[in-house]
């Protein structure tokens, strides 16, 4: 089924080439450099099915050709600083790259998708497209006919000259909603759907810098559900959590679901909060038949500009990791980590070790301060203790 969904012919206006690859380049004494992004050192990844018969995580990074003046005026809009994109020139202006955790439910189908396409689209998306866009989400009803559109309003009101250049938050919201629309008319999307973090980092440095090196890196997020992406500071290994789970119970969903459709939130037996008795998670992309009731594709976007070397790393991970580990655990692991690709493989460790049962991703990107935490690892001793627990309970089941 995923596969059939692939190979539909995509809309005309995607019918153009796309430009991302799967290396960075980046200036270098002796010319202009290729480094793969799939390097253990660059980008670190990990992933088990944990004790499912099947796995529904999975991820995604790419990089990105993206027009420079739209890069402009998206940190002009969300960091307030003015960029010059001629600094660097063009090839250089144009690069970002993008780094996306899925975490599917119901069947990989939707997961899956947005590992193959997400990325794709999101270069690929263009103005022209968004008023058709919103038409169809309207036709969703329900919740989305009072939909005004949030980021793509600007583009909805003046959809032919008069309308300015997407911006980033724009881009993101037209790629997500772009998914449930290509994916309506799968029946299995209907019932199946993901939850989705996505990372877009651009270097601001001149000359061109990679991401891991870069004195000013511009982040920006685009988040629906309940994955998570973590900042760990040089600072002592502090977190700045750059998500909010997306849980009918939350503050920002409860006030928005209630707002739009009353309170269908139902607490279980275990009690666990499953919005119309059915779902975690308020956002997420698939899951269509669901979308009249308030479940919806649009991302929460945020922005940071990442300063020096105050921020070593920058971490993605599947709610199997979440239920298990707190926030501080999991930048902890990655701390003494040689390379990337063992901090996330460190992490997932951790969790089976403790008897994680979920699919599990970890995805590790290195920034400037990577290997210059400073202070004590502030978990090692609960982890120890949990450890300690997980082998007694682990003993006691053999028995």
């Amino acid at each position: 089924m995923a596969v059939r969904l692939l190979q539909r012919s995509p809309p005309h206006y995607f019918r153009q080439k796309r430009h991302f690859s799967d290396y960075i380049r980046f200036s270098a004494s002796n010319g202009v450099i290729r480094l793969p992004l799939a390097s253990p050192k660059v980008i670190g990844t990990a992933t088990s099915r944990g004790t499912r018969d099947h796995q529904e995580d999975f991820y995604a990074f790419a990089a990105l050709s993206l027009d420079p003046e739209e890069l402009q005026i998206s940190i002009k809009k969300g960091l307030g600083i003015e960029w010059d994109p001629s600094q660097v020139g063009d090839i250089f202006a144009r690069q970002a790259v993008f780094v996306g955790i899925y975490d599917g439910h119901g069947g990989p189908a939707v997961s899956g998708y947005l590992r193959q396409e997400l990325h794709g689209l999101f270069e690929s998306v263009n103005p022209s497209m968004i008023p058709e866009l919103f038409a169809w989400i309207k036709e969703l009803g329900g919740y989305f006919k009072r939909f005004k559109g949030g980021p793509l309003t600007p583009w909805i009101v003046h959809p032919h000259d008069a309308a300015p250049k997407l911006d980033l938050e724009a881009r993101l919201t037209t790629a997500f909603f772009e998914v449930d629309r290509q994916l309506s008319t799968d029946p299995m999307s209907q019932t199946c759907g993901a939850t989705a973090s996505v990372a877009i980092l651009q270097s601001l440095d001149a000359p061109a810098t990679p991401f891991f090196s870069a004195e000013r890196l511009a982040l920006t997020i685009a988040h629906c559900g309940d994955t998570r992406v973590l900042l760990c500071s040089t600072d002592g290994g502090k977190v700045l959590a750059m998500t909010e789970n997306h849980h009918a119970d939350a503050r920002i969903e409860s006030t928005r679901l209630r707002r739009m459709m009353g309170s269908s939130l139902i607490t279980d037996s275990y009690g666990e909060s499953r919005w119309m008795g059915a779902l975690a998670n308020t956002r997420g992309l698939g899951d269509l038949q669901f979308k009249k009731f308030g479940v919806t594709a649009e991302p929460e976007v945020r922005t940071k500009l990442l300063e020096g070397r105050e921020w070593a790393y920058m971490i993605l991970v599947s709610d199997g990791v979440t239920s298990t580990l707190s926030d501080d655990e999991i930048v902890d692991l990655a701390r003494d980590a040689p390379d990337p690709k063992a901090a996330a493989e460190q992490i997932l460790s951790f969790v089976a070790e403790l008897g994680g049962e979920d699919n599990l991703t970890a995805i590790v990107v290195p920034l400037s301060g990577w290997g210059k935490i400073q202070g004590p690892d502030k978990t090692k001793e609960l982890r120890e203790y949990r450890r300690k627990q997980a082998e007694g309970s682990e003993r006691q089941r053999r028995m």
